[in-house]
């Protein structure tokens, strides 16, 4: 037989060529555009005040009271949320990715700790994010999130409904101008109004932008964070923001940020989180912990899809 015969040998597999790859994730974005309230052990009022100011003919001695201050309240609660593993380093010993380890007998300082570590931040803010929007106690959760927050219903106080179709590239820019039109009154001059709808629809509405040859779009104007993308509206105070919160969602929703309130413990519990080496199980161990709620203040400055 001429030439070489290698069918007994396996097919080659550099492995100790290849680089440790991590899986990237998308944090959280809400938490950057709202009001975020500390403090909070379980449950808390958000004491609303609003002013009904009368102006009187002023020709003369003006002795009739006239107006009202009214105070009301929406509780915020704050439902407890964790994580904790414990892995055994030792189970990489065998195969190629522990040569990333170092030499002796306790593993705790891993190439990969560091990148492990950012990767836990990250999925726990994404996470955090989907709970914000998706939480609904129907299904076992301690609170409703925004998506049951902002829902149009009959009730008096709640978001404006305005009917639209599943969101496209060539109809994505009318239904939010359509949304800027319902907007209540009091609110159309804030400089905190906010457009929030999902990525894979921020993009969309990109494509709108860009096939309608607005002469106002400026591709710079995109910010893409990784953890959110964004830009500005035409219009000055309003902001578009596309949030992992909403993902497989074509719910569109447009109000006053700052008056969706964050409820949480501590702040720095959002991203801060525990990381060790326990010689005791010899294991590398984790441990999240935070407390996280949401609440809108005045919902009837909404305006919702209800998609």
């Amino acid at each position: 037989m001429a030439g070489f015969d290698v069918t007994a040998l396996d097919q080659f597999n550099n492995e100790l060529a290849g680089e440790f790859l991590v899986k990237s994730v998308i944090a959280g974005s809400t938490a950057e555009y709202v009001t975020v309230k500390e403090g909070i052990k379980y449950k808390e009022p958000l004491n609303l005040q609003e002013i009904d100011l009368v102006i009187q003919d002023g020709q003369g001695c003006v002795t009739t009271p006239s107006g009202s201050v009214t105070y009301t309240q929406r509780d915020i609660q704050v439902c407890q949320r964790s994580s904790f593993d414990g892995l055994c380093l030792r189970d990489l010993d065998s195969k190629y990715i522990g040569l990333l380890g170092p030499a002796g007998s306790y593993p705790e300082t891993y190439a990969f700790v560091e990148e492990y570590a950012s990767q836990l931040v990250a999925n726990f803010q994404k996470k955090n994010d989907e709970f914000i929007w998706t939480a609904t106690t129907a299904a076992g959760d301690c609170v409703d999130g925004l998506n049951t927050l902002l829902a149009s219903g009959s009730a008096a106080g709640s978001p404006t409904f305005v009917s639209s179709s599943v969101p496209t590239s060539s109809n994505i820019g009318d239904q939010i101008d359509a949304q800027l039109e319902a907007l209540d009154v009091n609110v159309q001059d804030r400089d905190d109004l906010t457009v929030f709808i999902s990525i894979a629809n921020f993009r969309k509405y990109i494509v709108w932008l860009r096939n309608t040859n607005n002469y106002y779009f400026d591709m710079n104007s995109v910010e893409n964070r990784g953890s959110l993308m964004s830009m500005k509206h035409p219009f000055a105070n309003v902001t578009i923001v596309g949030t992992v919160g909403l993902a497989g969602s074509n719910r569109i929703v447009m109000g006053p940020a700052r008056q969706i309130v964050i409820g949480t413990d501590l702040i720095s519990d959002l991203d801060n989180f525990q990381l060790w080496y326990d010689i005791n199980g010899d294991q590398l161990k984790h441990r999240i912990v935070t407390k996280l709620g949401v609440q809108v203040a005045y919902p009837e400055f909404w305006v919702t899809n209800n998609l």
